[in-house]
């Protein structure tokens, strides 16, 4: 064989590898945001005729069990009532657990119930050493005559629940046992007081975040004007693994804008990234940036869609997934996957995972990884405005 036959063959051979090697890859386009995500499934978690499930949050524990959280009470349809509160003073934190995420079984078991009120809104939170922190809050039921002996301002419900505050509670053990509560401290904006006569303790509903450094972050709200009642965000950190926290900075503040419920994210590059539940601002989403770990956060943005709260975890590849409530018909549960700096929010696509819940009454959503390739994400549902349930849906991206 000639040798100009050998060189012919041997680029057709080292043609052929090539092409068959870019055949094997999948074909991302550019934006790995664009990514297409595929909707598994739903699942059902929990549901019983006679509780209201709601505000769940869920981790995965260094054995691979995963462990769900959420707020149960009674139903009180089941009393008379004509429809469903978000306060009640039988409102206790559960538990449960699951080998694989899509199987769950068996009762809840109690995880906190607090001493003087009904507790809401438990927020898991696992360190990289394994402790568990779950954040919630509180409101105690007042007569009407014994509110007049309280010290004001307080924050009080129409139907005579008074803010207890936060609290949090740790568990060394994989969620066994659990102790506290621990109170995170009074923030200076905050102007109400507890049905005792104290200063109200920092809370919020949200998630927190480990950073790298091994800082805790958590993002707070603060009542900081009575007439027309409205809150701001501000930033906690703890060095001690959530014992003790302390005030850092403002996150969002505005005259007219109501923030609230925000879950924070700390990108590989180091930004602390806050995303917000609005109330008077058209219920747009909004995102708050620090540069500087934490010390300081730039002006608030509108993220350019309605939906929340919201919920971000890291996906293997660096990329962010988020996730919130959709209280706009059709009711239902949305994401988004954001690059690793989560700065494309206004052009990264949505993705509908429900359109079937039957009220405004449904979301709170929490993601969690199963694998390098798929994550639950969980939340409370209902349909036809019947009984509140905890649902999932699995997602592979």
């Amino acid at each position: 064989m000639s040798i100009a036959m050998k060189s012919t063959l041997l680029l057709t051979y080292v043609l052929y590898l090539s092409f068959s090697a870019f055949a094997e890859k999948p074909s991302y386009p550019a934006d790995s945001t664009k990514r297409v995500v595929e909707k598994m499934k739903d699942i059902l978690i929990y549901q019983d005729d006679r509780y209201y499930a709601a505000f769940p949050s869920i981790v995965r524990k260094p054995d691979g069990e995963f462990l769900l959280s959420f707020r149960r009470a009674p139903n009180r349809r089941n009393f008379g009532s004509k429809g469903y509160s978000h306060t009640d003073p039988n409102s206790y934190l559960v538990q449960m657990t699951s080998k694989d995420g899509i199987n769950w079984s068996g009762e809840p078991e109690l995880l906190y119930a607090h001493d003087f009120g009904g507790s809401q809104d438990p927020c898991l939170l696992q360190l990289s050493d394994g402790t568990l922190l779950c954040t919630s809050y509180g409101w105690t039921q007042i007569s009407a005559e014994d509110r007049q002996n309280l010290k004001v301002p307080n924050f009080t419900t129409g139907s005579g629940y008074v803010f207890l505050g936060g609290y949090v509670v740790r568990s060394l053990d994989g969620g066994g046992s659990w102790k506290g509560p621990y109170y995170p401290p009074h923030i200076q904006p905050e102007i109400n007081y507890t049905p005792t006569g104290n200063p109200v303790p920092a809370y919020n509903r949200g998630a927190l975040y480990e950073g790298k450094d091994g800082r805790i972050f958590w993002i707070v709200a603060s009542h900081d004007q009575q007439s027309p009642s409205k809150t701001s965000n501000h930033l906690l950190i703890s060095n001690d693994k959530g014992l003790t926290w302390q005030y850092s900075c403002p996150v969002a503040v505005d005259n007219e804008v109501v923030f609230n419920e925000a879950s924070v994210y700390e990108t590989p590059k180091g930004d602390v990234v806050a995303f917000i539940r609005t109330e008077k601002h058209e219920d747009q989403a909004v995102i708050a940036r620090s540069t500087d770990g934490g010390k300081s956060f730039g002006p608030w943005q509108s993220m350019g869609f309605k939906g929340h709260p919201l919920q971000a975890i890291r996906l293997p590849d660096d990329r962010v997934l988020l996730v919130y409530g959709y209280r706009h018909k059709p009711y239902g549960i949305r994401a988004r996957i954001l690059n690793a700096e989560c700065n494309d929010f206004e052009t990264a696509e949505e993705i509908i995972l429900r359109e079937d819940g039957g009220s405004t009454d449904i979301g709170y959503p929490w993601a969690v990884l199963l694998n390098e390739n798929e994550a639950l994400i969980t939340y409370y549902f209902n349909k036809e405005n019947q009984i509140r349930h905890i649902a999932g849906t699995v997602i592979r991206f």
